[in-house]
């Protein structure tokens, strides 16, 4: 494949000052090694503007079909991270973050590593991590009235403050409880350290291959959060007596109305999202890394071997 040929997308949040820089610091690399950047059209315009002089770029779907994309740059925070994953959903173009938000846990770099990044990415210089994501269906009655997909997190929450939803649990197609709530989180183990940890769930592996459920301010005595297999669907029904509407969020985004007797059902998909990998590294470091956890103190392991740690 010629330099010419290669597409490579480059995502950024161009209402972001910082950001929208990186970006067109980002094209114009790209242009210089002698490759045509891809854009989407929302960003199109802000870069335009920002860089009259910023070509050629290629417009995504227009100019280049997602499917013929090597590899995403992505260049803000997770929000951008989950929208730029949003953009090539079902193609098999992994994403590389250049963190320039808060904690960017999905991210692979920070801001002062871009121009290692973009030089690892046209090197082609990084492994793919493949992220296990959900299929998330809407049902009333028998009907299939909705269905998108999530990498963090699917949740069902009230529509209205004053409001409280009374849901039914299900797992393995069983119920299992129901409560008042103002909600529930649906997890992948990626999404664990986004709003299912903030509302009191566990840390869970990416390399575990799991479900999550956290309830939301659940008014019942067994609420406790949830992990159960990957293959068990988990079904979150609205019942009729339910004081208002509900609201379905997938990764913070794609909003749909729930009535009371909507049926949320949530299974893994058959569709990963592929991430970019710079250097391997246990996800002990990312979390001590992104939220600062105290280690002061660690002396590091012992001389023994792994077989004799293994029995102690």
């Amino acid at each position: 494949m010629t330099d010419a040929a290669r597409h490579l997308l480059v995502v950024a949040h161009t209402g972001r000052r910082d950001s929208l820089e990186a970006g067109i610091d980002v094209c114009r690399r790209l242009i210089a090694a002698g490759l045509t950047p891809v854009v989407s059209d929302d960003e199109l315009a802000d870069l335009m503007e920002a860089a009259p002089d910023l070509a050629p770029l290629a417009l995504l779907g227009a100019d280049v079909p997602p499917e013929e994309l090597e590899l995403v740059i992505v260049l803000g925070g997770d929000g951008t991270i989950l929208r730029a994953a949003e953009l090539v959903r079902g193609c098999t173009a992994p994403l590389l973050g250049v963190n320039l938000g808060h904690v960017g846990f999905l991210a692979e770099a920070e801001r002062e590593d871009l121009d290692e990044t973009v030089q690892r990415a046209l090197a082609r210089d990084y492994v793919v991590e493949e992220r296990m994501t959900l299929s998330v269906r809407v049902k009333r009655g028998a009907e299939v009235v909705y269905e998108t997909w999530a990498l963090n997190e699917a949740t069902v929450e009230k529509a209205s403050r004053e409001r409280m939803l009374e849901v039914v649990i299900e797992v393995d197609q069983r119920p299992l409880s129901s409560f008042g709530c103002d909600g529930v989180v649906v997890s992948t183990p990626t999404g664990s350290t986004a709003y299912a940890f903030s509302a009191g769930g566990p840390v869970v592996w990416p390399s575990v291959e799991a479900i999550l459920m956290v309830p939301l301010s659940a008014h019942a005595l067994f609420a406790r959060p949830l992990v159960v297999g990957p293959e068990s669907p988990v079904a979150i029904e609205l019942l009729d007596r339910s004081q208002g509407a509900g609201v379905l969020w997938c990764d913070g985004r794609r909003p749909f109305e729930l009535p009371p007797g909507a049926r949320v059902v949530v299974r893994r998909s058959s569709k990963p999202v592929r991430l970019a990998r710079l250097a391997p590294r246990p996800f002990v470091d990312r979390l001590v890394n992104k939220f600062a956890l105290p280690v002061a103190g660690w002396r590091g392991p012992t001389s023994e071997s792994a077989e004799e740690r293994g029995r102690a």
